[in-house]
């Protein structure tokens, strides 16, 4: 028969009989236990020195168990002994930065030659050098009500993204109040700082409320740093806090325990409100979370607290929170930029200028959707209106003085420019640019204006009446005209600048009669 240990309740009613002056037959008919089992109590009362007319306390009768039923431990295996040869290679393998997972350490003692199992090195890891072992922790309380709320992104599965549309990973954005429990559940696609805002800015709508504090987790739209002891916020999300009012403190990497009101919720929301479920699209799911907050987890009584969430909420959390927004949040965008040379950066698929002074420099842009900032250390350098992909919002301010007329393209400056070297040269660009297509041509109408300096306004005013008189508007003879010289003998010019006209008498292209001879005259005597 297998000997049965005797709880410290059934220890200590047969010790308590024994000081009575009861036998140990009595002691083991009136309690149910064996005789032999009670007279090993009743042995190792006396050689523990416990007076039969004194009181009993606690200590004396765990003394009394433990020399009853001394706790032997059991001989470790041949496997246990083989992994414990190895004990300073394991502890390497699981300590530090770069620590390896225990079922690799598995397969890296099996590679080598260690027969055990996979449990034997869990037993031996968790024995000998702490791997895992449970650590003692401090429970925390509750900050005051309504200063509060704790943020967390949770993984759900997968639902449709629409009408025909495959299937897309649902993210759920998790806000808990620390002290009623009342918690709000925000279905979306994505993590980004846009969905973020509008998931906070719709949990302050569903509670009528706001805290003054949120502790989130480290997700890269809010942390851009992370550091236990001075974190760094995103520049979006800053603006975010700075615009709400709301203090942000962000819990430490790998360390859940700082936010174990949200993360304790997760594995709840998980079972009670999506497993099972069918959702047709986001909008269904959005309204199916709501509706689950308010009706089923508020109403239900917590497991912690034992109150009900939305009543705790109603009583005494809302009247000492903030009032909730009225107006959606303008979530901004920031990034670092180029500044080209064609005086543009690139944002958001659009173009925006920047001054020359800014050249090839790199610069800060914040981005919402109406305007455009862009920054040069810490300084505004440049305001745009937001403009959509592909466009481009310039400002001819931005550069060089001079070419304002050449990024514009403007006609009327071209024409106006030449003007003012000759009345002819006015003309020939005026007919130059009278096209369906003038911004072609306006190349050519600059290259005029640029003769002027070249060759002198006074014989480009000539070429350009010549041009125009036989109606070749062609920017390559006027050139050609100018190279070659050929007004100083087809258009010699008066005193004033007038044209002469040339007689045009003779044949243009006539030439002497000898020119076509063949033969020399002495030749053609002889014959």
């Amino acid at each position: 028969m297998a000997y049965r240990e005797l709880s410290m309740i059934e220890v200590r009613e047969a010790l308590r009989r024994w000081q009575a002056q009861q036998g140990v037959r009595q002691i083991a008919r009136e309690t149910g236990i064996d005789r032999k089992t009670a007279r090993r109590y009743v042995d190792a009362a006396t050689r523990a020195g416990i007076a039969r007319d004194g009181e009993l306390t606690d200590a004396q009768v765990l003394d009394v168990k433990r020399r009853v039923r001394p706790k032997v431990g059991r001989p470790a295996s041949a496997a246990y002994g083989n992994v414990a040869k190895h004990r300073e290679r394991i502890a390497q393998w699981l300590d530090g930065p770069r620590a390896l997972r225990l079922r690799k350490v598995h397969v890296l003692l099996r590679r080598e030659g260690v027969r055990a199992s996979y449990d034997t090195l869990r037993r031996f890891a968790m024995k000998e050098l702490g791997w895992r072992k449970c650590k003692s922790t401090v429970r925390l309380d509750d900050p005051p009500a309504g200063q509060q709320a704790q943020v967390d992104f949770a993984r759900m599965g997968l639902i449709p993204a629409g009408d025909g549309e495959p299937q897309r990973v649902l993210w759920v954005l998790l806000v808990t109040l620390t002290v009623s429990r009342y918690m709000f559940v925000w279905p979306t696609f994505v993590q980004t700082l846009e969905a973020l805002c509008e998931g906070l800015d719709a949990a302050w709508s569903f509670f009528g409320a706001m805290p003054r504090t949120i502790v989130p987790d480290n997700m890269r739209a809010i942390v851009a740093r992370p550091d236990s002891l001075e974190p760094k916020l995103s520049d979006g999300f800053s603006e975010y806090a700075q615009h709400r009012g709301l203090l942000v403190d962000p819990a430490r990497v790998m360390h859940p325990r700082d936010k174990a009101r949200v993360e304790n919720q997760v594995p709840y929301v998980r079972e009670n409100w999506f497993a099972g479920e069918t959702f047709r699209d986001l909008a269904d799911a959005r309204r199916s979370a709501a509706e689950w907050c308010r009706d089923v987890a508020g109403a239900r009584v917590h497991g912690t607290t034992r109150l009900i969430p939305r009543e705790q909420f109603e009583t005494v959390e809302r009247p000492a929170m903030l009032p909730a927004p009225e107006a959606p949040f303008d979530v901004p965008r920031w990034c670092d930029a180029k500044v080209h040379p064609d005086h543009h950066i690139q944002v958001a698929h659009a173009l925006y200028s920047v001054p020359s002074t800014h050249l090839h420099s790199d610069v800060r842009v914040r981005i919402d959707s109406k305007q455009v900032k862009i920054y040069s250390r810490d300084e505004v350098i440049k305001v745009h209106p937001r403009v959509g992909r592909g466009d481009r919002s310039t400002d001819v301010n931005d550069y060089p003085r001079g070419t304002e007329p050449y990024v514009t393209q403007s006609l009327d400056w071209a024409i106006a420019q030449a003007r003012k070297h000759g009345e002819h040269v006015g003309e020939f660009v005026e007919h130059l640019l009278d096209v369906p297509l003038p911004w072609a041509r306006l190349r050519g109408a600059q290259a005029v204006v640029r003769f002027c300096s070249r060759y002198g306004a006074a014989r480009v005013d000539a070429a350009c009446k010549r041009a125009i008189d036989f109606g070749v508007i062609n920017v390559r003879r006027v050139e050609g005209m100018l190279q070659r010289g050929q007004l100083e003998t087809q258009l010699p010019l008066g005193a004033a600048g007038v044209v002469i006209p040339i007689d045009r008498s003779a044949p243009r292209f006539a030439r002497d009669p000898d020119y076509f001879k063949t033969r020399r005259d002495d030749e053609d005597g002889a014959r």
